[in-house]
């Protein structure tokens, strides 16, 4: 019997997880000292704001928070490589992504901290809000995708999922709709090889998150997501296939989830401590410091005043969300309804009169 079809999917990557050059031809940004040495300051400002996130939280002052602790290089690859007037729909853990195109720290805190203001981002206001709905952002970035072909605009729309989200219905869904009609859609699943507490294997047969994309008939691709020049190379180059109408691409970034799931979360209940061991010795922060000292293009003195102002940085971004105003309780029932039906209404009532208790 013949096969109708074989396919292969190529991996990208650049940089080893000792910092070591595996693939010498670097593209042009990454033998620019100033330009890849402006990628790892990004990363470093990402991770000192994580940590003073989570310190908020275990202090009282902060509700549940979702750590982006060693998805640094993923979220700044994919942050750095949109123009303004592209459209980003994030899940609800790409900060390094959305402070590269504006949203201010205090404003992730808000969302963190109970206040619905807090999405609404300084960024680009296309953008979307998080998605706490799983996978349904992908659905978004593919109908701003149709819109765009529709209106002749040479823009693109790139959403960002995890590996857990790649099984649900509304991904397929938007990866079939982006290769039916060959929308400018680049589809970022973020493969941080833990779906909560389900492991990859545990949820996928798929030998790689990636060939996802091929039913649906887009370019398909697995890159090191530890690896900051292969993942802003492979998502730069999805971009501009796409805004130039050569369709979509389905990124599998493959990095991991060294925080657990959430501030609620403990994972050491499902997740072996060597495992997790293992993955810090592939992170992405270390393996580019780790080049960029060798290069003689960073320095632990330039390493130390960096931290310090960019923990300055993030110090004063809390001090803004501490600041803020706490909305009155009668808050949660504004603008649902041109008038609330009754039982609401009761609602409203009672927590006016728990509040003033």
């Amino acid at each position: 019997m013949e096969s109708g079809v074989r396919f292969e999917i190529d991996y990208l990557q650049y940089m080893d997880a000792d910092g070591g050059i595996v693939n010498p031809d670097l593209p042009d940004f990454a033998r620019d000292r100033t330009q890849l040495v402006g990628l790892y300051k990004e990363m470093l400002k990402v991770r000192c704001f994580d940590a003073k996130a989570v310190a908020l939280q275990r202090t009282g002052k902060l509700g549940t928070y979702a750590s982006c602790l060693g998805h640094e290089a993923a979220h700044i690859g994919i942050g750095t490589s949109l123009q303004i007037d592209d459209v980003f729909a994030p899940s609800y853990r790409e900060y390094g992504a959305q402070f590269a195109r504006g949203v201010k720290p205090r404003e992730v805190l808000m969302y963190w901290g109970g206040d619905e203001r807090g999405n609404d981002f300084s960024g680009p206001a296309h953008d979307f809000a998080w998605c706490v709905p799983i996978a349904t952002q992908c659905l978004h970035a593919a109908g701003s995708a149709l819109a765009f072909k529709l209106r002749g605009e040479a823009r693109v729309a790139l959403a960002c999922v995890g590996d857990g989200g790649s099984s649900k219905t509304d991904t397929y869904a938007a990866i079939n709709s982006a290769g039916a009609y060959g929308l400018p859609f680049v589809l970022c699943i973020i493969n941080n090889q833990w779906a909560i507490s389900v492991p990859r294997a545990a949820q996928t047969g798929a030998k790689t998150l990636a060939q996802k994309g091929l039913a649906g008939g887009l370019e398909c691709l697995q890159v090191d997501g530890n690896d900051i020049i292969a993942v802003k190379a492979a998502v730069a180059h999805a971009v501009k296939r796409a805004r130039h109408g050569h369709g979509g691409t389905v990124l599998e970034l493959i990095t991991y989830r060294l925080s657990d799931h959430t501030t609620a979360d403990d994972a050491r209940r499902y997740r072996d401590d060597e495992q997790v061991k293992a993955a810090w010795q592939r992170e992405p922060v270390k393996r580019l410091k780790t080049y960029l000292l060798a290069q003689g293009w960073w320095s632990e003195d330039e390493e130390t005043a960096w931290v310090a102002e960019s923990n300055a940085w993030a110090d004063a971004e809390v001090d803004a969300y501490l600041a803020t105003s706490v909305q009155p309780v009668e808050a949660m029932f504004d603008y649902l309804y041109a008038e609330l039906p009754h039982d609401v209404a009761e609602q409203r009532d009672q927590a006016l009169g728990w509040e003033k208790r």
